[in-house]
């Protein structure tokens, strides 16, 4: 088993445990809305290309409205359970890895820290963390685009002797914050989610701003 796949197997078990109406991180889905959404990101390639072409919105609306009514939510998690189908990309070797560890650990908490009794954060691996860092110094600077001031990634947790540096500067700008957390939390805030994101802010209180008021969801 590789991490991704015992996200998808653990948000699976949650939802099993939650049911379709249980709240989410994202705006206006209840979880039976964010297992539409993964069913189709990796089954149905129209409908997942319409999630990246905002003049396409009306076609994703309809294809999860399809998704939703064709399938009782139990049935449809266990579709998601079970992985793509055989011919989606995301079936090809190695790219579960890549495209599928962040997409399915945020999501996995999108449902954890939700509702009126919100869980914290998890002790993951070092090897886990490891991965969320390089994939961080990897997309941080397209994950942070849109924010207007300075943003340095600063980890906790730096395993002794690492070779990895313990910063990384996502964007330049006038000011800067520096967000300081383990990688995973660092990944939580990178997609959006700083409300529950365990992190600390270090910056003048005019930058802060600016960064929490950016629009971060991709």
């Amino acid at each position: 088993m590789t991490f991704a796949r015992d996200e998808r197997a653990e948000l699976c078990d949650l939802f099993d445990r939650v049911g379709p109406t249980a709240p989410t991180l994202c705006e206006g889905w209840d979880a039976h809305d964010l297992a539409v959404h993964l069913w189709i990101r990796e089954t149905d390639p129209v409908g997942a290309s319409s999630m990246v072409a905002k003049p396409l919105s009306g076609l994703l609306d309809r294809r999860m409205a399809d998704v939703r009514s064709r399938w009782e939510f139990p049935e449809l998690v266990e579709r998601v359970r079970r992985g793509p189908a055989r011919l989606s990309v995301f079936a090809i070797p190695g790219v579960d890895e890549g495209a599928n560890t962040t997409e399915y650990f945020v999501h996995h908490e999108d449902v954890r820290r939700a509702g009126a009794a919100p869980q914290v954060s998890r002790e993951l691996s070092p090897d886990v963390e490891e991965w969320m860092w390089r994939r961080l110094k990897l997309l941080a600077r397209a994950w942070f685009r849109r924010v207007p001031v300075g943003v340095v990634l600063e980890r906790l947790g730096t395993a002794d002797g690492g070779a990895e540096p313990d910063t990384i500067r996502a964007t330049g700008g006038p000011a800067t914050v520096t967000v300081v957390g383990r990688p995973s939390e660092l990944m939580v805030y990178a997609h959006g989610r700083a409300g529950v994101a365990e992190v600390k802010l270090v910056g003048e209180p005019a930058a802060i701003e600016q960064l929490t008021s950016a629009d971060l969801r991709l």
